[in-house]
């Protein structure tokens, strides 16, 4: 057997074994590193930024199997711990599935300590977080390049920008020079 064979049994099962789980919450595209499917959610946050950040994280709760390994983060919650039931702890990292941000973003918002990466957009779940956050930061132009998990650089459409809760967060922002804080 392959490594792709290999790798699709084990995803099938695994996904048999998750069927009691709501995947309107879960990007069900774990085994990323084995199997790109070219889902629209697999799209990880480049290394540069958090090299300017400079902090480490106690929880990556959007993370998939394994963690992304530049990601500075103690724990990494992927799909199978389900970072939306999962209680958060500390400082968090989140840059949450964008077709379906809502319930991360309002987790984040009441976990109230951590960075979040979020495309702008019209949505409640936006309108929220900016009425919310304790900051704002906007990132260089051109647009972000994110990292698929076949480990190319690829934009989207839609800007995106840092929001941070909690005042160490706030000044990391500051500190980090990635951008204008508001």
């Amino acid at each position: 057997m392959d490594r792709t064979q290999d790798a699709t049994s084990v995803v099938s099962t695994q996904m048999k074994s998750m069927s009691v789980m709501s995947s309107d919450r879960l990007d069900m595209d774990f085994g990323h590193d084995l199997i790109d499917n070219g889902t629209s959610d697999d799209y990880y946050t480049p290394p540069w930024i958090f090299e300017a950040l400079g902090i480490e994280f106690d929880m990556d709760v959007c993370a998939p199997p394994g963690g992304v390994p530049w990601i500075p983060a103690k724990r990494h919650l992927t799909i199978i711990e389900d970072g939306l039931v999962t209680p958060w702890e500390g400082r968090v990292w989140c840059n949450p599935p964008y077709s379906s941000p809502a319930s991360w973003i309002d987790k984040f918002i009441d976990h109230g300590n951590g960075m979040c990466l979020i495309a702008c957009s019209r949505s409640g779940s936006f309108h929220r977080l900016w009425q919310k956050a304790d900051a704002f930061m906007d990132l260089p132009l051109p647009l972000i390049k994110f990292v698929t998990a076949d480990g190319k650089s690829k934009g989207i459409f839609m800007p995106v920008i840092l929001a941070a809760m909690g005042a160490a967060n706030v000044a990391t922002f500051k500190a980090s020079g990635l951008g204008r804080v508001r």
